[in-house]
């Protein structure tokens, strides 16, 4: 299997890796795009234009992503339908990201599905977990988001929030780290 694969799969992916030329041309492009993105403006369906190319998927029509927007990578992203990102978002995608339809992001919110080997002499390598945030979710501004974690279908992470493990479907979470708070009234 290729490194593209290896990383989806959550191995821990070194600097001295063969292949390793692979990400670097990726993590280029990716500056390339959203070095030109966030350099001058663009209406919105010429930003689901350009993330389109970044992230190598047709972002629906009904998705708004507001520039700034920065990675290091955006191949592993995925836009459902009618999803808002505010500005000044930072999407790490190595591990892989997924948003689903109907999800609000705020302005200022981190996604970082990578991580380092606690081990000194394997610190510099990168492994990843993937993010999901589910169904109309909305996810507060100045939130960060940790590797492997899954936000529920309808779920509100507050704003500031770090969030270290699952939210439950219908819950408010808040707090560093992340503490539930209570279910969404229904």
């Amino acid at each position: 299997m290729d490194i593209l694969e290896r990383m989806r799969r959550g191995e821990l992916i070194r600097l001295d890796d063969p292949e390793y030329p692979v990400i670097e041309e990726l993590i280029t492009r990716a500056f390339r795009i959203t070095g030109e993105l966030n350099a001058g403006y663009h209406d919105a369906a010429e930003t689901r234009a350009v993330m389109s190319e970044l992230t190598g998927e047709l972002i629906d029509e009904t998705t708004w992503i507001v520039p700034p927007f920065y990675t290091d990578f955006g191949r592993f992203t995925r836009f459902g339908r009618n999803a808002f990102v505010n500005c000044g978002c930072t999407f790490m995608d190595r591990g892989g990201i997924t948003i689903g339809d109907g999800v609000l992001i705020g302005p200022g919110v981190k996604l970082i599905t990578e991580n380092h080997a606690e081990e000194p002499e394997l610190r510099r390598h990168v492994y990843g977990r993937p993010i999901v945030i589910g169904r109309k979710a909305w996810i507060g501004a100045g939130a960060t988001v940790l590797p492997g974690v899954t936000v529920g279908e309808n779920a509100i992470v507050a704003a500031g929030a770090v969030v270290t493990g699952d939210v439950t479907a219908n819950a408010i979470v808040g707090g560093v780290p992340a503490r539930v708070i209570r279910n969404i009234r229904q």
